[in-house]
């Protein structure tokens, strides 16, 4: 019966370090972590996390937020953590799997969490559609030609995508456009 953690920030820009030192605080055996939006479940760190976990685990976040974004998923994930005998139990909020109460509470959380995603991509639209009515926005700045060729290249020889951003330090949707495009 192990203390299982997971860590997530959503950027590169993020710190992990608080929320790994609260876990361990915890008594956590081993930390997973990742950083990437929680709307992406198919998180490496996230996904090790699941490989790992067993029968009578329990596993601990600093906050619902840090593993799942939408109802839906938290939801899921709950009821895969129950099938197979895993409690979750997040630090900074009351809640904890093995009581009713604790569920509920987890459930009203998982709302509001994916209200805020919500309300925060309403926003970012709003400002977006203001800037563009206002001429001041202009989108990202198109890859050059000599980039495409570069991707179009490196993809032939079959190199990983991973690779091709590190080395042309774009983003691999970049690339997935670009070869999806032919341009």
């Amino acid at each position: 019966m192990s203390k299982i953690g997971y860590a997530r920030v959503s950027t590169t820009d993020q710190s992990l370090d608080l929320q790994v030192a609260k876990l361990e605080e915890a008594g956590c055996d081993k930390v997973f972590t990742d950083m990437a939006s929680a709307s992406n479940t198919k998180r490496d760190g996230f996904q090790a996390l699941l490989a790992y976990l067993r029968a009578g685990d329990t596993l601990i976040v600093t906050r619902v937020d840090r593993i799942a974004r939408s109802v839906l998923d938290l939801q899921t994930l709950v009821n895969l953590l129950k099938s197979n005998d895993i409690q979750l139990q997040a630090l900074e909020q009351p809640i904890s799997t093995d009581s009713a109460s604790g569920k509920a509470f987890l459930d009203m959380l998982s709302v509001f969490a994916e209200f805020e995603l919500n309300i925060r991509k309403e926003r970012q639209l709003e400002g977006i559609a203001a800037a563009k009515k206002a001429g001041k926005y202009k989108g990202r700045k198109p890859i050059s030609n000599d980039v495409k060729l570069d991707i179009h290249r490196l993809h032939k020889q079959n190199q990983p995508i991973a690779a091709i951003a590190r080395e042309l330090n774009i983003s691999r949707n970049t690339i997935y456009k670009t070869i999806k495009t032919n341009n």
